[in-house]
């Protein structure tokens, strides 16, 4: 397994697979999240867009922000079939590595409050919630910030 860029002749795979990751919960939710509504195409051109992929077949996606003092996961995203395989986890370390990588020591993301398995995950991977407000573009929903304070390789070696 690999992780790459998005290219501009991905997005319609970044599309697709966005819709089918985030597609059950619609329901939930009563209409798209963000994700599925997003426009891509300038995210790939500017670098945010990330795949993850398995032989040649992209089961996963990345979105990745920088926000000031921290990097912003916009989007998780892991085709049905291979959610519970580890492979969100994976895209987590991956952010992790990059957020590092580009010097930033948080890593910071935000969920619906009514994504609960979400944020279950997150809280195990270390991300702790900073705040509950309503969602500007969702009138009704409730928005919860999370971060993750990152520790630098050399402080992950001698702890």
């Amino acid at each position: 397994m690999n992780v790459r860029l998005a290219e501009e002749r991905d997005l319609a795979t970044v599309e697709a697979l966005t819709r089918a990751a985030y597609a059950h919960y619609v329901p939930l939710l009563g209409r798209e999240p963000l994700p599925m509504t997003d426009d891509y195409r300038p995210r790939i051109a500017a670098g945010e867009v990330w795949l993850l992929e398995e032989s040649g077949e992209a089961v996963g996606l990345l979105v990745l922000e920088e926000n000031g003092e921290s990097l912003t996961i916009f989007s998780v995203a892991v085709m049905p079939e291979r959610q519970s395989a580890g492979l969100g986890r994976r895209l987590l370390v991956f952010a992790e590595e990059e957020a590092l990588r580009r010097g930033f020591t948080t890593l910071h993301l935000y969920t619906n409050a009514t994504m609960t398995r979400n944020i279950a995950i997150y809280r195990r991977y270390g991300f702790d919630e900073t705040s509950r407000s309503p969602n500007e573009k969702r009138p009704g929903w409730i928005r919860i910030d999370m971060e993750k304070t990152l520790a630098a390789a050399e402080d992950r070696r001698s702890a």
